[in-house]
């Protein structure tokens, strides 16, 4: 009889995290089927069941629970070991799985793949967009190598390294340009559009606005998308928040009125994590440093749109 092999605990992790054969199999690529043979094989060959099959749902074992903590303890030192081997070769070489929340992967990804793509061909690049929360489950799992978040994320086993801090830009309908801008106290009585529960940069919009205590304002409407928002404030429904580093590519189509906020303005330091334990640390750093570059690109559109102390229309 064969040994379990890699395969057999990755698909099994796989299914052991998501709970679901579809979704287990789309995360290894392979067809259902395919990855049931391997879950199966692999009970055959421990001589005990893993997992429950039902018709409605798919559950561990007790030995299953219990298989699936050391199957993630492997992978997740088999892993390093691989980033141990490249990192002793050429530099920015191999496999790099970078994730990024939504509020950044948009207006850095680009530039930053374009970067290392161009400087480092033998860079395979692997991108994810995912909320904090996810993000950090998947460092911590070693299923990313790093990630673009809004520091503090707090985690003690991972290093955090600040990159930049940006100002939230207020926009508001074009026709509105006119009017003061309104502080912090003001928002809770207008017609704010937030990003959706689940993205950190809804909290801390909130936080500014001072409705950090109430979970669902009702003159709050909400977006998936900061695109969504700023389309939504074009055609006069209300007003947003975005961050610097996306008012280039947002307002190109939208008519608005950009404005800075009052001192201190509400802003963030977005930066770099990864694992502790992680061998690719001075690698991640360098790609840390072309981050860095590609958002002070952005930065200096921003500053251009929306000049410190003035209104801006774009229409």
């Amino acid at each position: 009889m064969n040994p379990i092999s890699m395969k057999h605990l990755r698909y099994f992790d796989a299914l052991a995290r998501l709970g679901h054969f579809g979704r287990a199999a789309e995360d290894c690529a392979v067809t259902q089927p395919a990855l049931s043979m391997q879950v199966k094989e692999l009970e055959e060959l421990i001589g005990a069941p893993l997992v429950e099959r039902t018709s409605r749902q798919t559950r561990l074992t007790g030995l299953g629970e219990a298989f699936a903590a050391r199957v993630q303890a492997i992978l997740q030192a088999v892993d390093e070991l691989e980033d141990l081997a490249r990192s002793s070769q050429a530099p920015f070489t191999g496999r790099l799985r970078i994730g990024a929340i939504p509020t950044v992967a948009p207006y850095l990804l680009p530039g930053l793949v374009a970067d290392l793509t161009r400087d480092y061909p033998g860079l395979d690049l692997r991108l994810r967009e995912a909320v904090t929360q996810k993000l950090v489950a998947d460092l911590l799992e070693a299923r990313l190598d790093a990630a673009l978040v809004a520091l503090p994320v707090s985690e003690p086993l991972l290093v955090e390294t600040p990159l930049f801090d940006e100002d939230f830009i207020l926009l508001r309908p074009a026709a509105e340009a006119h009017l003061p801008v309104p502080d912090a106290d003001d928002f809770s009585e207008l017609r704010l559009l937030l990003l959706e529960e689940g993205h950190c940069f809804r909290e801390q919009a909130l936080a500014f606005c001072k409705m950090s205590g109430v979970r669902t304002p009702r003159n709050i409407m909400e977006g998936n998308a900061l695109a969504t928002l700023v389309q939504m404030v074009g055609a006069g429904i209300g007003m947003t928040l975005v961050p610097e580093i996306a008012l280039g590519l947002e307002t190109r189509s939208a008519r608005v009125a950009m404005a800075r906020l009052a001192d201190p303005p509400p802003s963030r330091t977005i930066g770099l994590v990864w694992r502790r334990s992680s061998p690719l640390a001075e690698d991640l750093r360098s790609i840390g440093d072309v981050a860095r570059r590609v958002a002070l690109t952005a930065q200096a559109e921003a500053l251009k749109l929306a000049p410190r102390g003035k209104l801006v229309g774009r229409g």
